[in-house]
């Protein structure tokens, strides 16, 4: 055989390994802000059409959400990327899959996840030089659903105690530093339309793994939503289609629990259980670890309990963890079931699935219902003992079995309040209404966690002094209200209830800080980009925080004592003067929206309705991190669903993208996009309009 011959058989072959085919049965259409339309004939085909636009727009992302399930994070960014492998391993997501995917997720779901890890890795083989790592790229629909176990995980609070464990800080107090959201639902009996009103506003961060997505799907099998997601989503997570919509925010129950085991005195791996002596099962994990050019392979031994997951520290004791994320993989199942939903019946159907273990629901609907449920898949536990310490690892009592939980209809719930309206701003689930219809707080409380009657936040607080003021709202009072940032009269957080002290001081009895705590006094509460005094504020928090945390008091019921408000000022006054050489510096000049070229100012701050949070920079400017993120605004009425919305930065986390930062200028005016359920519309003003393809290898 000649060189010829060869050089030809070698080319023909290169060629058929990447040639790719258009997949015509799936549409992506792109609107003027790069958000994707995906339309197919079923499910299944708009899931892998949603993976490949979500590749397009941030493959690095769900590159990396793909690794660390894998647990190849650590060949990718070393020794964090190590820990994140681990610490995933460790929570024994994959053991968890492995037996229960075909049991507990449904044909159908099944194959709409295999199609979308069938888009990713698709797109993989498209774009070789977009992969992060040598090689082949491939994920699989058990990856993603390992995934959404590690991502409710994270809204549950659980890892920390995972993390508690592992720094040996177990046994200390835990820290309750609240996490953020808005959740509004108004109904048409007090709106001037008589429609009924959404707001989706969830606090996420601004980039990564956990920021929000936005697309829009339908298919010939009756879907059609638009809303957020996450990169390694297959579904909207929250948003709204032609019937109905929700929010989520994030909740504060007990969902996870540790417990000391007693280990046999003669150093044996065994713990005493009922008074029996069993054996510690050994697990063994293995990854790599990225350094100086090599992939170096290292390992780590944990241990099995009935309790689960088990561990010794540095000081010789075991501690097992238990948690309600660990033992659910149907989460997948019920978003996508939420998505389908055509009603409130049918809604509440997908929410009795309980694959989803967690997370506030704020719900509205085109006949005018209104709804709200702090959910959550709790377990029954005995009231005797405290389940916020350490427990007995000894003993079946604080065993909790995995099969019994918390009914559905045990949980702080409100519907169709004739208040008009219910909300939740990640404050108690018994204030999400009128005082005189709120969900009753229970004994069984106890045992769940929930934030009791009180626990508010500034968010709640100025809410519910804003909604005081309607009889009746206007769409653009409804607006004024979410996108509102001034503080209340009176500031509260979970954990530092009496917050208010921060701003009562007597100047005459501080003259080191005399100035500063005038100018607190005086301060007017509001976080416009004029105003002078926010920044001295934001800066004081920032110092109180840390103070809380290093003394370990960051929990929730936590009040601040006068000597912290003055520590914290003293620290707030030296920062600012180092800065900028005075403490009275306009909003605009110092908290900004950052990315790529785009510079500019951003109104709000910490826990105001518009919320933003906000850190210092090496050029003494504060840099926007999270907050608002994804908003999305919605009118169900007669004439249909009006959506409106906005993302933090644009459709496409890839800096070459014209809609990289497009919505900037949008969020930073508080001002939303039109955006539209109807298919019609969408094929109408599609800016582009292609087909997703297969690489045939």
């Amino acid at each position: 055989m000649n060189k010829l011959v060869l050089a030809f058989i070698f080319v023909a072959f290169a060629t058929s390994i990447v040639a790719q085919t258009q997949l015509e049965s799936i549409t992506i259409y792109r609107d003027q802000w790069g958000v994707p339309h995906i339309y197919a004939p079923t499910d299944e085909e708009v899931c892998y059409g949603l993976a490949w636009a979500q590749c397009e727009d941030d493959f690095k992302t769900v590159q990396e959400q793909m690794l660390a399930v894998q647990g190849r994070y650590g060949e990718l960014a070393g020794k964090d990327g190590i820990v994140a492998d681990f610490a995933i391993k460790f929570m024994g997501f994959r053991e968890l899959v492995e037996a229960r995917y075909e049991k507990d997720l449904s044909p159908k779901v099944q194959r709409m996840l295999e199609a979308y890890s069938d888009g990713v890795n698709n797109y993989a083989a498209a774009h070789p030089k977009e992969r992060l790592l040598k090689g082949k790229f491939h994920t699989t629909a058990k990856d993603l659903v390992v995934g959404y176990m590690l991502g409710v995980t994270q809204l549950t609070g659980a890892t920390k105690d995972l993390l508690a464990i592992l720094d040996g800080t177990i046994e200390m107090p835990k820290e309750d530093m609240q996490r953020g959201s808005n959740a509004i639902a108004i109904s048409g009996n007090k709106t001037t339309t008589g429609e009924t009103f959404l707001a989706v506003n969830s606090h996420q961060p601004m980039e990564g793994w956990y920021s929000w997505y936005e697309a829009h799907l339908g298919s010939d099998e009756g879907w059609n939503m638009l809303g957020g997601t996450f990169p390694g989503g297959m579904t909207i997570f929250h948003g709204a289609n032609e019937h109905l919509g929700w929010a989520h925010t994030v909740n504060h129950p007990d969902l996870s629990d540790v417990y000391r085991l007693e280990m046999h005195p003669n150093g044996e791996l065994q713990y005493k259980f009922d008074g029996e002596w069993l054996p510690l099962k050994e697990k063994k994990y293995k990854a790599k670890l990225k350094l100086a050019g090599l992939k170096i392979p290292i390992s780590r031994t944990i241990y099995e309990s009935k309790y689960g997951p088990s561990f010794k520290t540095k000081d010789g004791r075991f501690y097992a963890w238990r948690f309600v994320s660990g033992l659910e993989i149907g989460a997948p199942e019920q978003w996508y079931r939420m998505n389908k939903a055509t009603n409130l019946e049918e809604f509440q159907a997908a929410l009795s699935m309980r694959g989803l273990v967690c997370t506030n629901i704020a719900y509205a609907d085109r006949v005018n219902n209104i709804y709200y449920i702090s959910n959550g898949k709790i377990p029954q536990r005995a009231s005797i003992f405290n389940w916020q310490e350490v427990l007995q690892g000894n003993t079946s009592a604080t065993l909790w079995e995995e099969d019994e939980f918390v009914d559905i209809a045990q949980l702080p719930q409100v519907l169709n309040p004739k208040a008009g309206y219910v909300f939740n701003t990640n404050n108690s689930p018994f204030n999400s209404t009128a005082s005189s219809e709120n969900p009753e707080e229970t004994a069984l409380n106890k045992s769940m966690h929930y934030q009791g009657v009180g626990v508010e936040n500034n968010r709640s607080t100025r809410f519910m002094e804003l909604i005081a003021q309607y009889d009746t709202l206007s769409w653009d009072d409804f607006k004024r209200i979410k996108f509102d940032r001034t503080y209340p009269s009176t500031l509260q957080t979970v954990d530092m209830q009496n917050l208010e002290l921060l701003l009562q001081l007597k100047a005459e009895q501080y003259p080191d800080i005399a100035d500063a705590i005038q100018l607190l006094n005086t301060w007017n509460r509001e976080t416009e980009l004029e105003n002078k005094t926010a920044l001295l504020f934001f800066t004081t928090i920032d110092f109180l925080t840390k103070k809380l945390r290093d003394e370990k008091r960051l929990e929730r019921g936590n009040n601040i004592t006068e000597t912290d408000a003055v520590a914290a000022i003293q620290k707030a006054k030296k920062q600012l003067l180092k800065d900028f050489g005075r403490l009275t510096i306009p909003l605009k000049e110092a908290q900004r929206h950052i990315r790529g070229k785009v510079d500019i100012p951003l109104v709000g701050g910490p826990d105001v309705l518009a919320a933003i949070y906000s850190k210092r920079q090496k050029d003494s400017r504060r840099k926007a991190f999270a907050g608002d993120c994804y908003i999305q605004l919605v009118r169900f009425g007669e004439a249909g669903v009006h959506i409106e919305s906005v993302n933090v930065y644009g459709a496409s986390a890839k800096p070459d993208s014209p809609h990289f930062t497009d919505q900037m200028e949008l969020f930073a005016q508080q001002q939303l996009k039109p955006m539209t359920l109807d298919w019609a519309q969408v094929r109408k003003e599609a800016v582009k309009t292609y087909h997703p393809l297969r690489v045939l290898e």
